[in-house]
């Protein structure tokens, strides 16, 4: 073989090499990922809104997260409540943002995500689990 087409061979095989796991690496919701977490399941528990761990709820836009789920008073003053872990490709980066009257955004892939679950953009169809909150007095608790 001669040494152009030795080289333009190598040179196919290593660009091949190189391009084809950053062209597959967002491709689809059901791929491996080192960094995966599960959907929180069974959950219910209670926040007592006077901690200081609560105090970010005081505000409409306000979050907290606790047992991959994020709390957050959203801008009409409701306190609601969804999965930590993006629908995407299960990362823990899930939070709340004040954008587009207040959505739930993951800012590892940009998934984004209506208060009700829905996928508001085409990063994933997966929906991102929703869970009931139900207010007394000072306590708020977390549930399926």
């Amino acid at each position: 073989m001669k040494r152009k087409k030795f080289l333009k061979t190598l040179g196919a095989g290593a660009a091949f090499a190189v391009t084809f796991p950053c062209l597959h690496g967002c491709s689809s919701d059901s791929e491996e990922n080192l960094d995966q977490f599960p959907v929180p399941t069974g959950v219910d528990f209670t926040i007592d809104l006077t901690d200081a761990e609560a105090a970010p709820l005081a505000d409409n836009g306000g979050f907290i997260r606790k047992n991959f789920v994020v709390i957050a008073r959203n801008l009409e003053g409701e306190l609601v409540a969804a999965s930590q872990i993006c629908s995407h490709q299960q990362t823990e980066e899930v939070r709340f943002i004040t954008d587009d009257g207040g959505i739930y955004r993951c800012s590892t892939h940009g998934s984004r995500f209506a208060q009700d679950g829905t996928p508001l953009n085409t990063v994933t169809n997966n929906p991102l689990k929703i869970f009931n909150t139900e207010r007394n007095g000072n306590t708020l608790r977390i549930f399926e």
